[in-house]
C-alpha cells in the first residue's frame, strides 16, 4: 500500500506518521507538511498527490487554534479550512485515488447537542459560537467526503474524533487547546510562584479528550480495512472530565502547588461536549492511554521541545 498523509507536523499527524513506520514498515508513507505543500492552493496539492500516486489519502490537515484565537479572528478558521479541504477532495477525486480518510472534528456538532451525541445529531441545529466557523468548515468537509463516495464509487469514509492531545500540540500563544493550556499555565505559574492558575468558566463544563496516539495507532492498523466502516463515525476516549479536573490533573503533572482562580466571566463554550463511539468500538476501537499518563507523556514533549524557549 502507497499512503498519502497530511498534516504530518501536527499532533494527530506526526503520531500517524510514527506509527506507520512502527506498524507498517514495507507500506510506503509519503508526509505532508506545510513546507512541502500549501494545501490552500490547488495546483500545488494537486501535483502533491499526483506525485505520491497513493492508494490511500489520510487528511488531517487543518487550520486550528485556541478557543481565544477563534473568538478574536473567526474567520479563517471557516476559509482557510474550506481551501485546505476542498484542495484535497478535488486532486484526490480527479487522481482517482481509491480510499480516502477524513479526519473531521466533534466541533461539527450542534451546541444543544444532547450528550454522549450520536453521528445522527450533525445538521441538528446551530453550533457552538466561539467553534462555529472551524466546525462550519468541518461540516462542509464531511458533506464533500458524501458526496466524493457517491460520485465515484470509492471508499472515502470520514471520523469525528473528539478533542485531541498528546504530544506535538501546540503550546503557542493563542493557539494551545484546554489540556495544553492547562499544563502551559500550570507550568508557567510553578515557575514564576504565582499562588493561582486563572482558570475561564467555573470549571464546571465538561469535555472529552482522546490521547492523539492511541488514535493514530487505530488507523494504522486500520487502514487496509476502512471499506468496511460506516460513511462517517464518531471516535472518543469514552469519558469526559470537568475543567477543574483537567486542571488538577494538570498540577499533578507538573508538581504545582498552588490554586485555582476562576473567572466565570469568560466564555467557557458548551456545558458538556461527549460524543458517542459505538460504531467505532464496534469497528474494534478503544483508548487505553489514561488521563493522567497522557498528560505527563505530553507535559514530558512539552519540557524537551519548549522549556528553553519562550514559554519557559
Amino acid at each position: 500500500m502507497r499512503a498519502l498523509l497530511t498534516g504530518g507536523g501536527g499532533m494527530l499527524g506526526s503520531s500517524i506518521a510514527a506509527a506507520w513506520r512502527r506498524l507498517r514498515p514495507d507500506d510506503e508513507l509519503t508526509v505532508l507538511t506545510r513546507k512541502d505543500a500549501d494545501l490552500r492552493d490547488a495546483r500545488a496539492t494537486h501535483d502533491a498527490v499526483a506525485a505520491a500516486r497513493p492508494d490511500l489519502v489520510i487528511h488531517t490537515a487543518a487550520f486550528v487554534g485556541g478557543i481565544a484565537d477563534k473568538i478574536a479572528r473567526p474567520l479563517p478558521y471557516l476559509l482557510e479550512n474550506v481551501r485546505i479541504d476542498a484542495s484535497m477532495l478535488t486532486a484526490a477525486v480527479e487522481l482517482e485515488v481509491p480510499s480516502y480518510l477524513y479526519i473531521g472534528s466533534a466541533a461539527a456538532y450542534p451546541a444543544d447537542a444532547v450528550s454522549p451525541i450520536p453521528e445522527t445529531a450533525l445538521f441538528g441545529g446551530r453550533l457552538e459560537q466561539a467553534n462555529e466557523p472551524y466546525g462550519l468548515a468541518k461540516l462542509t468537509g464531511l458533506i464533500g467526503v458524501e458526496y466524493a463516495a457517491r460520485q465515484t464509487g470509492g471508499v472515502y469514509r470520514a471520523i469525528l474524533p473528539s478533542n485531541l492531545y498528546g504530544p506535538g500540540d501546540s503550546f503557542g500563544p493563542n493557539r494551545a487547546h484546554l489540556i495544553a493550556s492547562t499544563l502551559l499555565k500550570t507550568h508557567l505559574a510553578k515557575r514564576a510562584g504565582e499562588p493561582t492558575v486563572e482558570v475561564w468558566g467555573d470549571g464546571t463544563a465538561r469535555r472529552e479528550f482522546t490521547y492523539a496516539p492511541d488514535l493514530a495507532e487505530w488507523i494504522v492498523r486500520e487502514a487496509n480495512a476502512i471499506g468496511a466502516w460506516p460513511p462517517l463515525m464518531n471516535v472518543g476516549d469514552g469519558e469526559d472530565h470537568s475543567i477543574r479536573e483537567y486542571y488538577e490533573v494538570a498540577a499533578e503533572v507538573v508538581g504545582y502547588s498552588g490554586g485555582l482562580s476562576f473567572d466565570p466571566t469568560k466564555p467557557s463554550g458548551v456545558p458538556r461536549r461527549l460524543i458517542d463511539s459505538s460504531l467505532a468500538r464496534a469497528q474494534g476501537w478503544s483508548a487505553h492511554t489514561t488521563l493522567r499518563d497522557g498528560m505527563a507523556q505530553c507535559y514530558r514533549a512539552f519540557l524537551e521541545t519548549f522549556a528553553n524557549g519562550a514559554a519557559s
